[in-house]
């Protein structure tokens, strides 16, 4: 079977997370992804824990190993003119150019979508950046825009310590942004026949994130505050610690409430006050503290099974280890193994975009320059000897 993507051809131009999870996910459907780096040390990503006594494989960063991985290599100087005319001939041969440059930074290097479409009238670019195209150059990174775009402030225990969210949602939100503008700008191209420029901005995806919060704000002006696990409306709506670890209750349908009374045998809650979650409401701190005394006795698995025996919305708050061990986890093939050139073995999280008739493959994080000769001998027909006068020049 084709992979979907088989087709499309990527110059990826990022670093660190937004960009180069974008062009992995893309990569791991089929697209051939061509990861530019400058000569040397390559793109940053690959420096980072790289020589960690913890968190490095054989030397080789664990961003690079993840977030590399089905990509091919080239280095090229786009600094220098000559490494630039080489570009500028690959973009005529390709479909897609992505960077997540500070904004300005393409029209400086002179590979900007008004340029490039001049080598090439099809070619789509998407650039992720902090703040939009034309925004002032200011400090972009993922806590920042966690910040800047809402999220922060009702995250967490209380508003006076705002938490960031664990995982670094906006550059990974981003990045899932970028490949539905790109899809869609292909499509476009499919109808119309030209490129078009995907304008990716990590704080419009942060403030789309809000969804359904932001609305109500417009509509009460009320600012709404962080409550830690709890949820405005569902009572219960919890973490609760157990014996050993801890689990989530998410009563969210009036059908579940009286089935966790069954399940935790919570007599004291029978009256019809609480039959409404407005009655719950106004008494949820109260309810809280009696499941949580009630389960801090036996372990999860114990309260897990018997809440799953009566139909109560629930489960395990996992650590990293649980979840990439779970069972499910494993069947849907979200952790692969990939053996890298060093000959270890590195797990990491799969694609979660199944496709039916699609049987996933993943090849290695390559190792720097690995695939300049045969991109460049395969889009350009550059010869050999041509290859030596680029090395010695420092382009490649």
């Amino acid at each position: 079977m084709s992979a979907p993507l088989e087709n499309i051809k990527v110059l990826d131009l990022t670093h660190m997370l937004a960009g180069p999870y974008a062009s992995m996910l893309i990569a791991d459907l089929g697209a051939e992804v061509v990861k530019v780096e400058p000569p040397g040390k390559g793109e940053i990503t690959r420096g980072l824990y790289k020589d960690h006594p913890d968190y490095s494989l054989d030397g080789v960063s664990p961003y690079h190993i993840t977030l590399a991985r089905n990509k091919k290599s080239l280095t090229l100087d786009l600094k220098q003119e000559k490494g630039k005319q080489l570009f500028y001939e690959l973009v005529k041969k390709f479909d897609v150019v992505l960077d997540n440059f500070s904004s300005g930074v393409t029209e400086r290097l002179g590979i900007d979508f008004p340029t490039l479409k001049q080598y090439n009238p099809k070619i789509i670019t998407c650039s992720i950046s902090g703040f939009g195209k034309g925004e002032a150059d200011r400090p972009a990174y993922d806590q920042i825009l966690q910040a800047y775009g809402g999220g922060m402030s009702i995250t967490g225990e209380d508003e006076n310590h705002p938490v960031r969210a664990g995982i670094p949602i906006a550059d990974l939100s981003s990045g899932m942004f970028s490949i539905i503008g790109i899809l869609s700008a292909l499509q476009k191209r499919d109808k119309d026949g030209v490129g078009d420029h995907v304008d990716i901005s990590m704080l419009d995806c942060q403030v789309s994130l809000l969804t359904y919060m932001a609305t109500m704000n417009t509509i009460s002006g009320i600012e709404p505050k962080p409550i830690g696990n709890q949820h405005f409306l569902h009572v219960p709506y919890n973490s609760y610690k157990t014996a050993d670890g801890f689990i989530i209750i998410s009563v969210v349908h009036e059908d579940f409430w009286p089935n966790l009374l069954d399940a935790l045998d919570l007599e004291e809650f029978r009256g019809e006050e609480y039959k409404t979650v407005q009655g719950r409401l106004a008494d949820r701190k109260n309810i809280d503290k009696v499941i949580s005394e009630k389960l801090e006795h036996k372990p999860s698995s114990h309260w897990l099974d018997l809440l799953a025996k009566h139909r109560v919305p629930s489960g395990p708050i996992n650590s990293v280890r649980d979840a990439l061990e779970d069972p499910l986890v494993k069947k849907r093939n979200m952790i692969v193994d990939l053996e890298q050139p060093s000959g270890s073995t590195a797990k990491m999280p799969g694609n979660p975009i199944k496709l039916e008739s699609y049987e996933e493959n993943y090849s290695p994080a390559p190792e720097l320059g690995e695939h300049t000769a045969e991109v460049l001998e395969k889009y350009l027909k550059i010869s050999s000897e041509e290859l030596d006068s680029l090395k010695a020049d420092k382009i490649i």
